[in-house]
């Protein structure tokens, strides 16, 4: 049967879009690679900390992943507990409220999260991270001494979780909104209550999206900028310690903060470091595919 005019100007279109997305990111990782590469071939003494490209970038590597794992592991389980109570608990004109709400959120420039933080959520946390201090400073996290002024990683780490909380909430919610309701009325029907019929339905359906979302939040706290250079008080270094002075930096803010100074060899180091960004946020994505990849057989059908 010969396809109408429409059919093919829609499937042209769609591949169109797709080549150019490959295009977008192949051109981005080339013009990181070369822009890169005279600070990969630079010898130690004339990268900025004289000591080498991988001394230089790693502690921002390692800030960028405690900042962005910790945040995930606040706000994941805190976006499924909403998602849920707004899909199965919530009274029809409360969860419509919430949505609302929430889509509000993730709409949120960083730099208000960053002054949020700054202004707001790290002078309140000056005394409870003294008692963290004081009671739990055997733990790496908790070591101290605190910090006066709360511009700690530990503030930077409940920034981003905010910031991703509304993002994995929105994804999760509509992803248990598309549970077939034959799986919830069997599950009813069998004598579960409303938390089992979650449990076995609900979740298991919801549980590739539920991974998704976490990587797509993942990815958004990795790359954040300006709400991490607001509020963060850095001093390099690699450290678990959340809650004292000496705090690593993020690849992100610190580039940031240090491009518009910079010249020479310090332009290609950090955006070598922009490059490590790059292949981390990519990692990420293929990772949080495969996930979905295998679970894609899983359908309301089934």
């Amino acid at each position: 049967m010969p396809q109408r005019p429409g059919d093919r100007i829609f499937a042209g279109a769609s591949t169109g879009a797709g080549v150019l997305i490959l295009v977008v990111l192949a051109g981005v990782a080339a013009f990181l690679l070369v822009e890169a590469w005279p600070a990969l071939l630079a010898p130690a003494e004339d990268i900025p900390n004289g000591e080498g490209l991988a001394v230089y970038i790693w502690p921002l590597l390692f800030g960028t992943l405690l900042s962005a794992v910790f945040a995930l592991l606040i706000a994941a389980p805190l976006a499924v507990a909403i998602a849920l109570f707004v899909t199965y608990y919530a009274p029809r004109r409360l969860a419509q409220v919430l949505g609302y709400v929430i889509d509000l959120l993730a709409a949120v420039p960083s730099i208000v999260y960053g002054l949020w933080g700054f202004n707001q959520l790290a002078p309140l946390t000056v005394e409870p991270t003294g008692w963290l201090a004081e009671n739990l400073g055997f733990l790496p996290f908790f070591e101290g001494p605190p910090s006066a002024t709360g511009r700690t990683m530990l503030v930077a780490i409940l920034v981003l979780a905010v910031m991703i909380l509304p993002i994995i909430t929105a994804v999760v919610r509509e992803a248990f909104r598309q549970t077939p309701r034959l799986h919830e009325e069997a599950s009813l029907a069998l004598g579960a209550t409303r938390w089992e019929m979650i449990k076995m339905a609900v979740l298991p359906f919801g549980r590739s999206s539920i991974i998704g979302a976490s990587m797509l939040g993942l990815g958004r706290a990795l790359g954040e900028t300006m709400a991490v250079a607001i509020v963060l008080s850095v001093s390099g270094g690699v450290t678990f310690n959340l809650i004292s002075t000496g705090n690593p930096g993020t690849i992100a803010a610190n580039i940031a903060l240090q491009f518009p100074e910079s010249t020479g060899i310090s332009v290609n180091t950090l955006i070598a470091s922009g490059l490590v960004l790059f292949a981390l946020t990519l990692v990420v994505n293929m990772i949080a595919r495969a996930v979905i990849e295998r679970r894609k057989e899983f359908s309301g059908a089934n």
